[in-house]
């Protein structure tokens, strides 16, 4: 069974970093389309970023190109979200999600069977 567990949220200023870690146990994570979303606080969760299984990463959402680097280490199983000049409006619980590669929309939630649990980011002025 494939299991995601988050690891590297916390408390930021804003202006500060934050790399967000996305463990993949149970089967190889070179098989999975991978993807970091978020939500925050009364409003839907948002996809931020994908990465297909040979590692090429899908458009940023507007909110965080330039500032966040996706990226992905197979020999350790692991998804990376690099976060750069963080903001306030970054505050979120970041999910990480996987799925079988397929030509089925990279944004959609619903389309990704497998979630971690999730990992919050508040960020302080």
């Amino acid at each position: 069974q494939v299991q995601l567990v988050e690891s590297g949220g916390g408390l930021v200023q804003a202006g500060g970093s934050l790399r967000l870690s996305c463990l993949v146990s149970g089967r190889t994570i070179s098989v999975y389309s991978m993807a970091w979303f978020r939500q925050a606080p009364g409003k839907e969760r948002e996809f931020v970023v994908g990465i297909g299984p040979f590692g090429r990463p899908t458009d940023y959402a507007d909110s965080v190109k330039g500032r966040f680097t996706i990226s992905r280490d197979s020999a350790k199983n692991t998804m990376y979200l690099q976060m750069n000049n963080i903001a306030l409006e970054d505050t979120a619980v970041y999910y990480c999600a996987g799925r079988i590669p397929s030509g089925s929309s990279w944004s959609i939630p619903s389309n990704y069977p497998y979630w971690g649990q999730g990992t919050q980011v508040a960020v302080s002025s």
